[in-house]
Protein backbone atom coordinates (compact mmCIF):
# COMPACT_ATOMS: atom_id res chain seq x y z
CA UNK A 1 0.00 0.00 0.00
CA UNK A 2 1.27 3.33 -1.13
CA UNK A 3 1.90 5.68 1.84
CA UNK A 4 0.34 8.70 1.58
CA UNK A 5 1.43 10.08 5.70
CA UNK A 6 3.82 12.79 3.95
CA UNK A 7 0.99 13.90 0.96
CA UNK A 8 -0.80 17.26 2.00
CA UNK A 9 -4.59 16.95 1.86
CA UNK A 10 -5.84 19.95 -0.85
CA UNK A 11 -8.08 22.81 1.15
CA UNK A 12 -10.04 25.14 -0.09
CA UNK A 13 -7.56 27.90 -0.78
CA UNK A 14 -5.48 24.84 -3.25
CA UNK A 15 -8.96 24.18 -5.54
CA UNK A 16 -9.10 28.22 -5.68
CA UNK A 17 -4.94 28.85 -6.69
CA UNK A 18 -5.67 26.06 -9.23
CA UNK A 19 -8.97 27.00 -11.03
CA UNK A 20 -8.25 30.71 -10.44
CA UNK A 21 -10.66 31.98 -8.70
CA UNK A 22 -11.75 33.02 -5.18
CA UNK A 23 -12.15 30.99 -2.20
CA UNK A 24 -15.95 32.31 -2.32
CA UNK A 25 -16.37 30.79 -5.73
CA UNK A 26 -15.34 27.54 -4.98
CA UNK A 27 -17.56 27.99 -1.64
CA UNK A 28 -20.72 28.41 -3.71
CA UNK A 29 -19.63 25.81 -6.31
CA UNK A 30 -19.48 23.32 -3.28
CA UNK A 31 -23.10 24.68 -1.72
CA UNK A 32 -25.06 26.65 -4.35
CA UNK A 33 -23.47 25.58 -7.59
CA UNK A 34 -26.72 26.82 -9.17
CA UNK A 35 -25.37 30.30 -8.95
CA UNK A 36 -22.58 30.03 -10.71
CA UNK A 37 -21.48 30.35 -14.21
CA UNK A 38 -21.64 27.25 -16.29
CA UNK A 39 -17.54 27.65 -17.28
CA UNK A 40 -16.91 28.53 -14.40
CA UNK A 41 -18.22 25.63 -12.18
CA UNK A 42 -17.47 23.21 -14.46
CA UNK A 43 -13.39 24.57 -14.01
CA UNK A 44 -13.65 24.18 -10.51
CA UNK A 45 -15.32 20.71 -10.60
CA UNK A 46 -12.46 19.64 -12.68
CA UNK A 47 -9.94 21.18 -10.22
CA UNK A 48 -11.79 19.33 -7.39
CA UNK A 49 -11.58 15.93 -8.85
CA UNK A 50 -7.75 16.26 -10.00
CA UNK A 51 -6.74 17.56 -6.56
CA UNK A 52 -8.91 14.98 -4.74
CA UNK A 53 -10.21 17.54 -2.97
CA UNK A 54 -12.60 16.56 -0.07
CA UNK A 55 -14.80 19.34 1.86
CA UNK A 56 -15.11 18.87 5.81
CA UNK A 57 -17.79 18.37 7.31
CA UNK A 58 -16.82 21.56 9.68
CA UNK A 59 -16.92 23.46 6.83
CA UNK A 60 -20.25 22.59 5.78
CA UNK A 61 -21.51 23.18 8.93
CA UNK A 62 -20.04 27.18 8.73
CA UNK A 63 -21.65 27.42 5.57
CA UNK A 64 -25.16 26.31 5.59
CA UNK A 65 -25.52 26.72 9.55
CA UNK A 66 -26.44 23.02 9.45
CA UNK A 67 -24.67 19.84 10.49
CA UNK A 68 -26.91 17.45 8.69
CA UNK A 69 -26.84 14.61 10.99
CA UNK A 70 -29.22 12.77 13.19
CA UNK A 71 -28.40 11.30 16.46
CA UNK A 72 -30.24 7.83 17.49
CA UNK A 73 -29.78 6.44 20.96
CA UNK A 74 -30.69 2.65 21.51
CA UNK A 75 -30.24 0.31 24.91
CA UNK A 76 -27.60 -2.19 23.21
CA UNK A 77 -25.92 -2.90 19.74
CA UNK A 78 -25.81 -6.58 21.23
CA UNK A 79 -29.20 -7.12 20.20
CA UNK A 80 -29.56 -7.72 16.29
CA UNK A 81 -33.64 -6.11 16.71
CA UNK A 82 -31.63 -2.86 17.52
CA UNK A 83 -29.42 -3.80 14.16
CA UNK A 84 -32.22 -4.30 11.68
CA UNK A 85 -33.67 -0.89 12.93
CA UNK A 86 -30.50 0.93 12.61
CA UNK A 87 -29.79 -0.16 9.38
CA UNK A 88 -33.18 0.93 7.83
CA UNK A 89 -32.95 3.92 9.47
CA UNK A 90 -29.41 4.89 8.46
CA UNK A 91 -30.23 4.44 4.81
CA UNK A 92 -33.55 5.98 4.86
CA UNK A 93 -31.77 9.29 6.00
CA UNK A 94 -28.96 8.86 3.57
CA UNK A 95 -31.22 9.09 0.91
CA UNK A 96 -32.42 12.31 2.61
CA UNK A 97 -28.78 13.74 2.65
CA UNK A 98 -28.57 13.39 6.29
CA UNK A 99 -26.16 11.10 8.13
CA UNK A 100 -26.51 9.00 11.60
CA UNK A 101 -24.71 8.68 14.55
CA UNK A 102 -25.35 6.13 17.67
CA UNK A 103 -24.98 6.19 21.35
CA UNK A 104 -25.74 3.36 23.01
CA UNK A 105 -27.55 3.67 27.11
CA UNK A 106 -27.22 0.50 28.88
CA UNK A 107 -30.98 0.85 29.36
CA UNK A 108 -29.26 3.87 31.98
CA UNK A 109 -30.76 7.16 32.33
CA UNK A 110 -28.83 9.27 33.41
CA UNK A 111 -26.34 7.97 31.02
CA UNK A 112 -29.09 8.22 27.83
CA UNK A 113 -29.40 12.47 29.64
CA UNK A 114 -25.27 12.61 29.26
CA UNK A 115 -25.25 10.55 25.89
CA UNK A 116 -28.28 13.06 24.83
CA UNK A 117 -26.64 16.06 25.58
CA UNK A 118 -23.62 14.81 23.99
CA UNK A 119 -24.99 14.62 21.00
CA UNK A 120 -26.73 18.13 20.90
CA UNK A 121 -23.46 19.49 21.86
CA UNK A 122 -21.53 18.34 19.03
CA UNK A 123 -24.48 19.51 16.45
CA UNK A 124 -26.78 16.76 16.05
CA UNK A 125 -29.82 18.14 14.17
CA UNK A 126 -32.75 15.78 15.45
CA UNK A 127 -32.47 12.97 18.25
CA UNK A 128 -34.23 9.37 17.94
CA UNK A 129 -34.92 7.53 21.26
CA UNK A 130 -36.18 3.83 22.21
CA UNK A 131 -39.38 4.15 24.21
CA UNK A 132 -40.79 6.70 26.06
CA UNK A 133 -39.97 6.00 29.35
CA UNK A 134 -37.10 8.41 30.13
CA UNK A 135 -35.67 10.51 33.27
CA UNK A 136 -37.41 13.82 33.79
CA UNK A 137 -34.26 15.64 32.98
CA UNK A 138 -33.92 14.50 29.50
CA UNK A 139 -37.86 15.79 29.29
CA UNK A 140 -36.55 19.15 30.34
CA UNK A 141 -33.27 19.12 27.52
CA UNK A 142 -35.41 18.55 24.72
CA UNK A 143 -38.27 20.90 25.83
CA UNK A 144 -36.05 23.91 26.90
CA UNK A 145 -34.45 23.84 23.73
CA UNK A 146 -37.47 23.08 21.54
CA UNK A 147 -35.33 19.68 20.30
CA UNK A 148 -36.46 17.37 17.46
CA UNK A 149 -37.13 14.28 19.05
CA UNK A 150 -38.78 11.29 17.99
CA UNK A 151 -39.06 7.79 20.12
CA UNK A 152 -39.77 4.68 18.56
CA UNK A 153 -40.52 1.11 19.45
CA UNK A 154 -43.31 2.06 20.91
CA UNK A 155 -46.74 3.11 20.44
CA UNK A 156 -48.64 6.13 22.10
CA UNK A 157 -50.44 8.71 20.77
CA UNK A 158 -50.63 10.42 23.83
CA UNK A 159 -47.04 10.53 25.11
CA UNK A 160 -44.81 13.63 25.17
CA UNK A 161 -43.06 12.90 21.92
CA UNK A 162 -44.53 11.57 18.77
CA UNK A 163 -43.79 8.12 18.70
CA UNK A 164 -43.60 5.57 15.41
CA UNK A 165 -43.60 1.87 16.72
CA UNK A 166 -45.33 -0.82 17.13
CA UNK A 167 -48.27 -1.48 20.47
CA UNK A 168 -46.16 -3.60 22.52
CA UNK A 169 -49.16 -4.72 24.47
CA UNK A 170 -50.76 -6.07 21.56
CA UNK A 171 -47.11 -8.20 20.46
CA UNK A 172 -47.01 -9.43 23.71
CA UNK A 173 -50.89 -10.86 24.15
CA UNK A 174 -51.29 -11.52 20.02
CA UNK A 175 -48.01 -14.39 20.97
CA UNK A 176 -49.95 -15.44 24.14
CA UNK A 177 -53.13 -15.87 22.59
CA UNK A 178 -51.57 -18.19 19.84
CA UNK A 179 -50.41 -20.59 22.39
CA UNK A 180 -53.83 -20.90 23.91
CA UNK A 181 -55.52 -21.25 20.54
CA UNK A 182 -53.24 -23.66 20.03
CA UNK A 183 -54.41 -25.58 23.29
CA UNK A 184 -51.82 -24.66 25.91
CA UNK A 185 -53.34 -23.32 29.39
CA UNK A 186 -49.93 -23.17 31.31
CA UNK A 187 -47.58 -20.98 29.74
CA UNK A 188 -44.24 -19.76 31.34
CA UNK A 189 -43.06 -16.19 30.34
CA UNK A 190 -39.52 -15.13 30.17
CA UNK A 191 -38.46 -11.67 29.54
CA UNK A 192 -35.98 -9.31 30.32
CA UNK A 193 -35.35 -6.56 33.06
CA UNK A 194 -38.23 -4.36 33.65
CA UNK A 195 -36.05 -1.40 35.38
CA UNK A 196 -35.92 1.51 32.85
CA UNK A 197 -37.55 -0.94 30.15
CA UNK A 198 -41.08 0.46 29.33
CA UNK A 199 -41.09 -1.72 26.06
CA UNK A 200 -40.81 -5.12 28.53
CA UNK A 201 -43.39 -4.10 30.65
CA UNK A 202 -45.89 -3.14 28.69
CA UNK A 203 -45.31 -7.43 27.33
CA UNK A 204 -45.60 -8.47 30.43
CA UNK A 205 -48.87 -6.31 31.08
CA UNK A 206 -50.41 -8.12 27.07
CA UNK A 207 -49.39 -11.45 28.52
CA UNK A 208 -51.53 -10.57 31.79
CA UNK A 209 -54.83 -9.44 29.55
CA UNK A 210 -55.21 -13.14 28.17
CA UNK A 211 -57.90 -14.85 30.21
CA UNK A 212 -57.80 -18.55 30.41
CA UNK A 213 -54.40 -19.04 30.69
CA UNK A 214 -51.92 -19.50 33.69
CA UNK A 215 -49.01 -17.79 33.60
CA UNK A 216 -46.06 -17.65 35.60
CA UNK A 217 -42.99 -14.95 35.00
CA UNK A 218 -39.63 -15.55 34.87
CA UNK A 219 -36.95 -11.84 35.25
CA UNK A 220 -33.25 -12.84 33.83
CA UNK A 221 -30.70 -10.93 31.98
CA UNK A 222 -31.48 -11.07 28.32
CA UNK A 223 -28.35 -12.68 27.13
CA UNK A 224 -28.40 -16.50 26.67
CA UNK A 225 -27.13 -17.03 29.73
CA UNK A 226 -29.93 -15.25 31.34
CA UNK A 227 -32.67 -17.83 28.90
CA UNK A 228 -30.63 -20.57 30.96
CA UNK A 229 -30.93 -19.73 33.97
CA UNK A 230 -34.88 -19.40 33.73
CA UNK A 231 -35.13 -22.78 32.13
CA UNK A 232 -33.55 -23.59 34.90
CA UNK A 233 -35.99 -22.28 36.97
CA UNK A 234 -38.79 -23.62 34.93
CA UNK A 235 -37.38 -27.03 35.22
CA UNK A 236 -37.03 -26.88 39.29
CA UNK A 237 -40.86 -26.83 39.07
CA UNK A 238 -43.03 -29.90 40.24
CA UNK A 239 -45.83 -28.82 37.81
CA UNK A 240 -44.49 -27.91 34.12
CA UNK A 241 -45.93 -25.57 31.36
CA UNK A 242 -46.32 -26.91 28.41
CA UNK A 243 -45.18 -23.90 26.33
CA UNK A 244 -42.65 -21.26 26.84
CA UNK A 245 -42.91 -17.55 25.45
CA UNK A 246 -40.12 -15.58 25.75
CA UNK A 247 -40.34 -11.15 25.38
CA UNK A 248 -37.05 -11.87 22.78
CA UNK A 249 -35.60 -14.20 20.18
CA UNK A 250 -32.63 -13.96 21.80
CA UNK A 251 -33.73 -15.54 25.20
CA UNK A 252 -35.94 -17.90 23.19
CA UNK A 253 -32.73 -20.03 21.23
CA UNK A 254 -31.01 -19.17 24.62
CA UNK A 255 -34.23 -21.60 26.04
CA UNK A 256 -34.11 -23.41 22.49
CA UNK A 257 -29.92 -23.87 22.64
CA UNK A 258 -30.58 -25.05 26.52
CA UNK A 259 -32.84 -27.95 26.10
CA UNK A 260 -31.26 -29.02 23.09
CA UNK A 261 -28.21 -29.37 25.11
CA UNK A 262 -30.27 -31.84 27.63
CA UNK A 263 -31.48 -33.64 25.06
CA UNK A 264 -35.64 -32.61 25.11
CA UNK A 265 -37.62 -31.56 22.12
CA UNK A 266 -38.84 -28.45 21.03
CA UNK A 267 -42.33 -28.56 20.42
CA UNK A 268 -42.20 -31.92 21.93
CA UNK A 269 -41.23 -31.35 25.83
CA UNK A 270 -41.74 -27.93 25.19
CA UNK A 271 -43.41 -25.59 22.69
CA UNK A 272 -41.18 -22.32 22.55
CA UNK A 273 -42.47 -18.91 20.99
CA UNK A 274 -40.22 -15.65 20.74
CA UNK A 275 -40.55 -11.94 19.71
CA UNK A 276 -38.92 -9.90 17.53
CA UNK A 277 -38.55 -12.25 14.34
CA UNK A 278 -34.87 -12.00 14.25
CA UNK A 279 -33.10 -13.19 10.67
CA UNK A 280 -31.81 -16.33 12.41
CA UNK A 281 -35.43 -17.47 14.06
CA UNK A 282 -36.31 -18.82 10.22
CA UNK A 283 -32.78 -21.08 10.51
CA UNK A 284 -32.94 -22.45 14.43
CA UNK A 285 -34.24 -26.61 14.49
CA UNK A 286 -36.91 -26.03 14.55
CA UNK A 287 -37.73 -22.84 12.99
CA UNK A 288 -38.88 -20.57 15.85
CA UNK A 289 -42.29 -19.32 15.56
CA UNK A 290 -42.65 -15.69 16.87
CA UNK A 291 -44.36 -12.67 16.95
CA UNK A 292 -42.46 -10.27 14.30
CA UNK A 293 -42.02 -6.49 15.18
CA UNK A 294 -41.60 -4.52 12.05
CA UNK A 295 -38.84 -2.97 13.19
CA UNK A 296 -36.75 -2.27 9.44
CA UNK A 297 -40.50 -0.29 8.52
CA UNK A 298 -40.00 1.38 12.07
CA UNK A 299 -36.66 2.76 10.80
CA UNK A 300 -37.27 3.67 7.04
CA UNK A 301 -40.80 5.40 8.83
CA UNK A 302 -38.64 7.09 11.44
CA UNK A 303 -35.59 8.30 8.94
CA UNK A 304 -38.68 9.96 6.99
CA UNK A 305 -40.49 11.33 10.02
CA UNK A 306 -37.60 13.11 11.37
CA UNK A 307 -35.85 14.13 7.67
CA UNK A 308 -39.53 15.98 6.84
CA UNK A 309 -39.19 17.89 10.54
CA UNK A 310 -36.19 19.18 9.81
CA UNK A 311 -36.42 20.07 6.34
CA UNK A 312 -39.99 21.43 6.61
CA UNK A 313 -41.05 21.84 10.21
CA UNK A 314 -43.67 19.25 10.15
CA UNK A 315 -44.35 17.34 13.33
CA UNK A 316 -44.73 14.26 12.65
CA UNK A 317 -47.86 12.09 13.98
CA UNK A 318 -47.72 9.22 16.21
CA UNK A 319 -47.47 6.35 13.84
CA UNK A 320 -48.65 2.63 14.60
CA UNK A 321 -47.19 -0.34 12.74
CA UNK A 322 -48.82 -3.63 13.33
CA UNK A 323 -46.78 -6.46 14.97
CA UNK A 324 -47.50 -10.43 13.39
CA UNK A 325 -47.50 -13.95 14.10
CA UNK A 326 -44.95 -15.81 12.60
CA UNK A 327 -45.86 -19.61 12.60
CA UNK A 328 -43.00 -21.76 12.01
CA UNK A 329 -42.81 -25.05 14.08
CA UNK A 330 -41.60 -24.60 17.53
CA UNK A 331 -45.54 -24.70 18.99
CA UNK A 332 -47.44 -28.13 19.18
CA UNK A 333 -51.48 -27.64 19.04
CA UNK A 334 -52.44 -30.10 22.28
CA UNK A 335 -55.58 -32.20 21.51
CA UNK A 336 -58.58 -30.81 24.15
Amino acid sequence: MRDVSDKKRANLRDVAKAAGVSVATVSRVLNTPDTVAPKTRENVQRVIADLKFMPSAAARAINSGRTRFVGALVPTLDNAIFASFLSALESTLAAQGLSLVVSTTGEDPQLEVDKARSLINIGAEGLILSGVAHAPELFDLIESTSFPTLATSFFDPEGPLPTIGYDNIDAAEMGIQYLKDQGHRKVAVVHGPVASNDRTRARIEGARSVTGVSIEFHEVPLSFEGAARALDQILSQTERPTAIACMSDVLAIGVLQKLQRLGMAVPGTFSLLGMDDLPIAAHTFPPLSTVHLPVKRMGTAAGMAIAQWLENGTVPKAHRLEPRMVVRESVARLSD
